[in-house]
């Protein structure tokens, strides 16, 4: 009964008047125990009506103080160090207040009817500071106690990491009404710390807790709350959980915190995401300011995954205009809902024009560059699924080649000054259509910067898959995951680099700020992930055990898909860069004239129509093409009679 009456009023505060008041009563309580002691509890010595008067000065005074330094206006249950100290200093100018005048007075008059006895106010000032203190925290206490009994199920919980934002996490924990969560120990490796309690949770080992929490039956979560911690130290505490089979979660960073406080609901399970990170990037952001502040900047694909993620990134340096062009409206439609939701601070001095329009629509383009005349493009739009682009070779070619062609010459016709575009380790060595037509676009977009040394300046920038975007594995093992499997792999060694989308695009805008023209940039992927490695991991971060809970099943590979992707050729070396994450990629390139030529007759093909002729002509322009396709791979033999 007391459980359902505390819920249905724990959102309601009690009034600040009815809080002096309680504060005023236990001053006149602690006036008249003062006197009792002082007296040593002999009534009869006592002058009632001096000390009725004496009284009335003292609340008068206190009263005053309590207004001034607003001690009242604290709630209860959420006492903090802030409302002791307000107390504090309240109690005790109230006893001065007091004190002072009837020295002065008494002194100045000789007349000692209006002293009020020193003894009594120090005793009444620890009385009454130590009755006003504790009472906040016995009914905070009381409190924290009837909403911990909640009626039902509720989770265990250890928090690593007994510092600063461990002790936040349980206050924050605790302090929520809804919270289902009961803190069972503080985890920490700091020996200072070992046995000790914080706030009233003892503090472990690692070893421990484990030994002491964690059995067969028992398995409670894990908060992780640490701070400055390297990724590499981060993966190794989870995957020790992982193993034994315990839900891991972790308390967002400060950068994710930012301008907010922490809240219960910002407690997340551990993503993928969090253990293929590496150290956070370093960007020479004054460079970048340089380069897009007050620019009028294009970016294609902007729907996308990597397109959305570059807008958001250039919005923070102000530029004077951002273009986000792409033919998916819906997807644009959301952009500039969420850009003008979580970045209106920055659109106060960047007009944002949304265009819908498909970069291989030469005529459109030409429009949009003649009407806005970008300074700076990023070209984002592609398409990027390898087995969809197998089966129509047309489309890769249409946007992949001719797409990229478009925006191309329309940068050097309208004067851009530098066009950046995305590339992918699936350029190298292709083994299918998309990753060659993605070769083609690079070709281009090299000789295309040579044949005019004096305009715009192209960069290429190529880098592996790219977690959470559109057509990543990992939104398809998270759909696969809640349908309750299985988890379909395509081969048990197949492997690949992984790059988080803010990561891969921060990238992007320090090599496109230091590229100076006709580089091909390459990126560090750090260690590639073999997939079955990373399905078994998904699953244990969704609380289930593979191929017990969740099973793992082998598909084989796709037409045009190998067993592991390279970011250099065998023929290609590189150049290091200031920044130690970004290479330059020595390629060959070939002269504008020949593949202007080569693309006429590819264009040719694509009016025929012909599928095989259309492929036949790419692996003609990209002799490293051997396609994993067995439709394609006849083709290879009638190539090498053409060469």
């Amino acid at each position: 009964m007391i459980d359902i009456f505390v819920r249905r009023y724990s959102n309601r505060f009690v009034s600040r008047h009815f809080i002096l008041l309680i504060d005023s009563i236990v001053v006149a309580a602690s006036f008249v125990i003062a006197c009792f002691l002082r007296f040593n509890f002999d009534f009869s010595v006592v002058n009632y009506p001096s000390y009725k008067y004496f009284l009335l000065v003292l609340l008068v005074a206190r009263t005053i103080s309590f207004w001034v330094f607003r001690s009242h206006e604290g709630i209860i249950r959420h006492t903090s160090v802030e409302d002791l100290s307000s107390i504090f200093k309240a109690i005790t100018v109230g006893s001065a207040i007091t004190a002072v005048p009837s020295l002065v007075i008494t002194q100045l008059t000789q007349n000692y009817n209006y002293y009020i006895p020193l003894s009594i106010l120090i005793i009444e000032y620890f009385i009454c500071l130590f009755l006003l203190i504790s009472s906040r925290f016995l009914v905070k206490d009381i409190y924290r106690t009837l909403m911990s009994h909640k009626p039902g199920e509720h989770v265990d919980v250890l928090i690593y990491g007994a510092g600063t934002l461990g002790v936040l996490t349980k206050k924050t924990l605790l302090s929520n009404r809804h919270s289902k969560y009961h803190i069972l120990a503080f985890i920490d490796e700091n020996p200072f710390l070992m046995k000790k309690k914080m706030e009233g949770v003892r503090v472990y080992s690692e070893s421990e807790a484990m030994t002491r929490f964690v059995s067969e039956h028992s398995k409670p979560e894990v908060i992780l709350s640490i701070q400055n911690i390297s990724n590499q130290r981060k993966n190794e505490i989870i995957n020790r959980f992982l193993l034994r089979g315990i839900v891991v979660k972790v308390v967002p960073s400060a950068y994710e915190r930012i301008n907010s406080k922490l809240g219960s609901d910002q407690i997340r399970n551990i993503r993928i995401e969090d253990l293929l990170e590496r150290d956070p990037i370093r960007l020479n952001n004054l460079k970048i300011s340089e380069e897009l502040t007050d620019k009028v900047i294009l970016i294609t694909g902007a729907a996308g995954s990597i397109g959305s993620e570059i807008v958001r990134q250039v919005v923070r340096y102000r530029p004077h205009a951002l273009i986000l062009l792409d033919n998916a409206e819906s997807g644009l439609y959301d952009l500039e809902n969420d850009l003008k939701r979580n970045f209106g601070k920055y659109l106060t001095e960047t007009k944002l024009l949304v265009q819908v329009a498909d970069v291989t629509d030469e005529a459109r383009m030409r429009q949009i560059f003649r009407e806005f005349s970008p300074e700076y493009v990023f070209h984002a739009a592609a398409y990027k699924h390898v087995p969809l682009m197998e089966a129509h070779p047309y489309e890769a070619v249409k946007v992949n080649v001719f797409g990229t062609k478009t925006v191309a010459d329309l940068s050097v016709e309208f004067g851009a000054n530098k066009f950046v575009m995305i590339s992918t380790d699936k350029a190298v060595n292709p083994t299918n259509v998309m990753g060659a037509t993605k070769r083609l676009a690079e070709m281009y977009v090299q000789s295309i910067n040579y044949r005019f040394p004096e305009a715009t300046r192209f960069v290429t920038t190529r880098f592996g898959n790219v977690l959470g975007s559109n057509g990543s594995v990992v939104p398809l093992f998270q759909k696969q995951i809640q349908a309750g499997g299985p988890v379909t792999v395509t081969h048990p060694e197949v492997i690949r680099y992984f790059m988080t989308i803010p990561e891969a695009c921060q990238l992007v805008l320090e090599a496109g700020t230091m590229g100076r023209g006709g580089e091909l940039f390459v990126f560090d992927m750090g260690e590639p992930v073999k997939i079955a490695d990373l399905a078994k991991k998904m699953i244990q971060l969704s609380g289930y055990e593979p191929d017990k809970q969740i099973k793992i099943t082998y598909s084989g590979l796709r037409p045009g898909e190998k067993l592991y992707e390279e970011l250099l050729s065998d023929k290609e070396t590189t150049l290091p860069t200031y920044h130690s994450k970004i290479k330059i990629a020595q390629v060959y390139s070939i002269p504008f004239v020949e593949i202007s030529e080569s693309f006429t007759e590819l264009k040719r093909q694509l009016r025929d129509g012909n599928k095989s002729d259309i492929v036949a002509q790419i692996k003609y322009l990209v002799p490293e093409f051997i396609s994993n396709n067995s439709i394609f791979e006849r083709l290879d033999r009638n190539i090498e009679e053409r060469i």
